[in-house]
């Protein structure tokens, strides 16, 4: 197709074929089921915390309803993967158009950025209902809630944005093969035949500047909770807020170690082979979107007491509605 003349380029690829895990090309319809049960594991999960969210009103309250946001963000994030990827073993049809490569690309760090902001918004509530419990209730009201929702949502489309319009803007001549499951940023870049410091520069000055930015908030909310935490008398409370920060700062540390390990691997482990990055960026971008549900859905005491109850509803359904399988005393033949 495109190719160079007299040292330029005129033509550029307008689509790709996604070729993940290339090492294992013949027996790539063997990825099927390990990666179709962790996406049905990580729906069921996820989805359950949510439904015990919205059914429950007493879980209506800021904190638990940010925990359903969280989930709903981690069901997309995992969606906007594992299906097309699953669709390309099976099929063998690996083939993405520039365009709807890009709308994957904003759409995997969009949500993997809005994931981070959300639990800067749950640190400041912790904050304010442990640091501020007697003024909780009028500070941190519905609409307060809308608005920094709002705020995560459009800090993370200014933080991706420019990413992936620089991205569009790059020829790509030299191959139409993305080594990637996904069009990641750095695997598509690999692609291009002109010069792209300028998106390098931008894409890892935006990283380290917001993750940076993130655990200093992050680190000086909880610093602050964390001591609020141990100055109050009741033994009961202090023992709840403690607890409910640790689930915040055990999601928090899965988040972040994963992203941040990828990145440092992808940058220093060069000699390792692509099947091994792929696997590593399948690693940070479904993690958490495994463990989060089951952090939030065993250490959350209301949570978890609500999905004790529906199990147990469940249970006596499934044995009352189990048919009588002998005939009662009436029944027997005289």
């Amino acid at each position: 197709m495109s190719g160079w003349s007299n040292g330029t380029y005129n033509e550029s690829y307008t689509s790709f074929l996604l070729m993940g895990f290339l090492g294992m090309q013949e027996a790539r319809a063997l990825l099927v089921l390990p990666f179709l049960s962790l996406y049905l594991v990580i729906l069921f999960t996820n989805a359950l915390v949510i439904h015990t969210v919205a059914s429950q009103r007493s879980l209506h309250q800021p904190m638990y309803l940010l925990i359903a946001l969280l989930l709903a963000v981690n069901i997309c994030a995992a969606t906007t993967v594992v299906p097309p990827m699953l669709f390309s073993f099976s099929t063998r049809f690996n083939r993405i158009s520039l365009p709807r490569c890009l709308g994957q690309m904003f759409c995997i760090y969009f949500l993997i950025v809005f994931d981070c902001n959300i639990l800067l918004v749950m640190a400041l509530d912790r904050y304010v209902a442990i640091c501020y419990p007697l003024r909780y209730p009028e500070i941190v009201t519905g609409q307060l809630l809308a608005g920094l929702v709002v705020l995560a949502v459009t800090r993370s489309t200014s933080i991706v944005a420019p990413v992936v319009v620089l991205a569009s803007r790059v020829r790509f001549c030299r191959s139409d093969v993305i080594r990637h499951f996904a069009c990641e940023h750095m695997a598509l870049m690999k692609l291009s035949c002109g010069d792209i410091s300028l998106n390098k520069t931008v894409g890892l000055t935006v990283r380290i500047f917001n993750r940076v930015l993130d655990m200093l908030l992050l680190g000086a909310s909880y610093s602050r909770i964390i001591h609020a935490a141990f100055r109050i008398s009741s033994g009961g409370a202090r023992s709840k807020a403690l607890n409910t920060c640790g689930s915040h700062l055990l999601v928090i540390f899965t988040v972040y170690s994963s992203t941040m390990s990828s990145s440092i691997v992808y940058r220093v482990a060069r000699t390792a082979s692509q099947d091994v990055h792929n696997l590593l960026s399948a690693f940070y971008l479904l993690l958490p979107c495994l463990v989060n549900p089951i952090i939030y859905g065993a250490r959350t005491k209301e949570i978890r007491q609500h999905l004790v109850a529906l199990f147990q509803r469940t249970q006596q359904q499934v044995f009352t509605e189990k048919p009588q399988s002998l005939p009662s005393n009436r029944e027997l033949p005289g």
